[in-house]
């Protein structure tokens, strides 16, 4: 199997969805997602562009800034997760499509809930969720070539098969390939917190995106994000209490759900006195 195809960003994209535009990025400590051009490899595109040169590249005249999470960032991705995308791409790793994935005929089986999640990093929480969860079918969407390789290493190395990958733009990936109301639940583990205050706008738990991820959830589906920036976790409480799809499962903040481990960079954290907070609500009956 050759390269995977990374996501980038195309007028269908913004079409379907009036102009909004999200990719997910993390912070380098919990895997970062790049954005590459075509025939660009890993390590050798050009240097990251300030914020502002961002913004100033995709300013839209007349119509309002598109959100964006991601940077472009050099990335190389390791032999072993070469070799885990060479030997198990081609069972675990779904082209995009503009059409309703198959979700039975992708996982092999009928009946499973659907978990899907956005930016998965370099996969450790997503392989751990999965084998508590062997009942469960998760769909990863990823666009950083190494954390691609890295989750296919693992689940080589575990021997998961209730996992697949999208390596391509969420946006797109919902749009066009996952009906609404098809979802039981939505994962989305330490975005980037774009700390500045300047930069939040940045940030890809906003209402617009909220509002986009309720439609594709079942009535009784949960939406679960969690980060450690105790600013952007109160913003997160906030956007999600806004939405009248969803209801908050607990009393302000949840507590961690068992099947979300601590990640290493979590710990470290914990032990520097930083705090982990996650929000967990429910998709209201129809």
């Amino acid at each position: 199997m050759g390269s995977i195809p990374i996501a980038r960003s195309t007028e269908q994209s913004e079409a379907a969805l009036g102009g909004f535009f999200v990719v997910r990025r993390r912070r380098a400590a919990c895997g970062t997602d790049i954005l590459m051009q075509p025939n660009e490899q890993p390590g050798t595109g050009p240097a990251e562009p300030s914020p502002e040169q961002q913004d100033a590249a995709t300013a839209d005249v007349g119509h309002p800034r598109r959100i964006r999470s991601f940077v472009r960032r050099a990335g190389r991705t390791s032999t072993g997760q070469q070799r885990a995308i060479d030997d198990l791409g081609p069972r675990f790793l779904l082209p995009y499509a503009a059409a309703p994935l198959d979700w039975d005929a992708a996982f092999s089986r009928t009946g499973a809930r659907r978990i899907f999640e956005i930016g998965f990093g370099m996969g450790e929480t997503t392989a751990h969720i999965a084998q508590l969860r062997p009942d469960d079918d998760f769909l990863g969407v990823e666009v950083h070539e190494p954390g691609v390789g890295a989750l296919l290493k693992l689940i080589g190395e575990r021997g998961i098969g209730n996992v697949r990958i999208v390596s391509h733009d969420a946006v797109e990936v919902l749009a066009q390939m996952i009906p609404e109301n098809t979802l039981d639940g939505i994962h989305v583990f330490f975005p980037d917190p774009w700390h500045k205050k300047r930069h939040n706008k940045r940030r890809l738990i906003q209402g617009p995106f909220v509002a986009r991820l309720a439609t594709h959830l079942k009535p009784g589906g949960y939406l679960h994000c969690a980060t450690d920036w105790e600013e952007y976790a109160h913003q997160m409480l906030e956007v999600l209490s806004a939405e009248p799809l969803l209801e908050n499962t607990a009393d302000g903040f949840a507590p961690r759900p068992d099947y979300r481990p601590v990640t290493k960079f979590e710990k470290r954290g914990l032990r520097l006195g930083h705090g982990v907070w996650d929000v967990v609500f429910r998709k209201r009956a129809a």
